[in-house]
């Protein structure tokens, strides 16, 4: 049996020349979740990489008490299809060498961008896509998708991640959205606490609509993506 009691999130975030600016707000906005999650009943531990048109591991697990200010230094282009098989494919090794009982009964990847992807070399969607519905079905990991300015439920579909767990935010409403994703964050980890499976706790988790809207993001599920 894996670690009930444990969360492990993965936060994937875009640091490309776009994200310039807002990338004071994402600093801000990442802090306040960081802080919230601290405040959140059971054990988590958290990981940081970071991407442009090259893929960085900021940090390898931290326990959220002991997690750093981010440091956001915008370059680059958006090589997201890299960046998000590179994680999967080092998470999934991670987990995989843990004893069983130390393994998190929790797992959640976070993606955060504000652009469409234009620089992947070794990857595509299509093999992004593969390799997330497999670690949702076969190992009940958690994605959620944030976009800046761009149909998230439409792009996240391509990547094989659910619709009621991509948002679409406005890219002057940084603080929101994050405030968005750490309520969703902490449905999750409150609802495994109380028992529930991993499949009831995604569905109690999902954005509401009150979210979305809370984060300013375009009407979502027919913009398509630019690029």
């Amino acid at each position: 049996m894996t670690d009930a009691g444990l969360t492990h999130v993965y936060v994937l975030l875009d640091r490309s020349g776009s994200m310039s600016a807002i990338a004071d707000d994402t600093v801000g906005g990442f802090a306040a979740f960081i802080k919230e999650q601290q405040s959140v009943a059971g054990r988590c531990r958290l990981s940081l990489a970071q991407f442009d048109d090259t893929y960085e591991r900021v940090y390898e697990p931290r326990d959220i008490q002991d997690v750093p200010p981010l440091v956001l230094q915008p370059r680059g282009s958006t090589a997201l299809h890299d960046a998000m098989v590179r994680l999967i494919g080092e998470v999934g090794a991670e987990l995989a060498a843990l004893p069983e009982p130390e393994r998190p009964g929790t797992v959640l990847v976070a993606v955060l961008t504000d652009g469409h992807e234009n620089a992947s070399r070794e990857t595509n969607g299509a093999m992004v896509k593969a390799l997330v519905e497999r670690q949702q079905t076969q190992r009940g990991w958690q994605f959620t998708y944030l976009g800046a300015n761009q149909d998230a439920v439409l792009t996240a579909g391509h990547l094989g991640i659910k619709a009621e767990d991509a948002l679409t935010y406005a890219a002057g409403n940084v603080d929101a959205a994050f405030t968005v994703q750490s309520a969703k964050t902490r449905r999750l980890r409150e609802a495994r606490m109380s028992g529930a499976s991993m499949e009831q706790a995604s569905a109690m988790a999902a954005y509401t609509p009150e979210e979305r809207k809370a984060a300013g993001g375009a009407e979502e599920g027919g913009e398509r993506p630019a690029g």
